[in-house]
């Protein structure tokens, strides 16, 4: 175990040195995401600007939502850039490298690749966050430490969906449409209150489009601490781990090496 997570550290740095020898495109992209974010949630203000709240949920609770979500999409895309391309990788045969050398597919697979525009998902999730706790009126290490476990149980229901849904390219081949269109939809409703919805809408949240667990759940937990809810936290994050590494591997199984072979060093 040491000795993979060394491995994964050494790429997360070769990708931090790679973007770095280019700081000028890593900026310009890390301010535009940032500024994309910004954006979206103006209409939160003009929205609460007329309503006070809605079912529950005011401003404050919208900015620890996106504090969560900006900061679980950030992280999560950054070290694990591959998991928005995963059927790529497969229907174009390039996992071949990853299955030529004696480290852990997936997980290498996942790390080798980082996006430079994830790192502005993040700092404006941190800036959100800060907001949050600034508006609200309330902070101690314990609301800091939710907020870390949150933005976890965020990262790892988003990159085990993403596998998922791409680990499906083993069966259907090329899933790039559904790849996409599940992403978006991830995204879209995440940054939505959850009592918006009820009946087969949080259903399918917390199930087919597990959106809940990376936004309004997590959200609602670095407010107030609630022990059901952490329950939750940790049951759907693992559940949604075992079922992306059960398929993936399942999958392997039945992958087809592409016409050209190649290793990398």
């Amino acid at each position: 175990m040491g000795r993979h997570i060394a491995f994964v550290l050494a790429l997360w740095k070769t990708n931090l040195l790679s973007a770095m020898e280019y700081r000028v495109s890593f900026l310009t992209q890390m301010a535009g995401m940032m500024l994309n974010n910004a954006i979206y949630f103006v209409f939160w203000i003009i929205f609460f600007a007329r309503f006070e709240e809605v079912n529950g949920w005011d401003l404050v609770d919208m900015l620890f939502l996106f504090g969560v979500v900006a900061t679980g999409f950030g992280v999560g895309t950054y070290l694990f850039g591959n998991a928005v391309r995963l059927s790529l990788l497969i229907a174009s045969g390039q996992m071949d490298y990853y299955l030529s050398l004696p480290r852990p597919v997936l997980l290498h697979a996942l790390a080798s690749r980082s996006n430079a525009s994830s790192a502005g998902d993040c700092a404006y999730g941190l800036l959100s966050f800060g907001a949050a706790v600034y508006f609200a009126g309330a902070f101690d290490i314990l609301m800091l430490l939710r907020f870390g476990l949150g933005c976890l149980a965020a990262v790892t229901v988003l990159i085990s969906f993403l596998v998922l849904v791409q680990s499906l390219t083993f069966w259907i081949g090329n899933t790039n449409l559904l790849t996409s269109n599940a992403f978006n939809a991830i995204v879209t409703f995440s940054l939505y209150p959850i009592t918006l919805f009820d009946g087969t809408a949080k259903l399918l949240l917390f199930t087919l489009i597990p959106a809940a667990f990376i936004g309004a759940l997590p959200a609602e937990f670095v407010r107030r601490f609630d022990l059901a809810q952490l329950a939750q936290i940790c049951a759907g994050s693992a559940i949604f781990l075992f079922l992306a590494t059960f398929v993936f591997y399942r999958g392997l199984r039945r992958y087809e090496s592409g016409s050209a072979f190649q290793v990398r060093t």
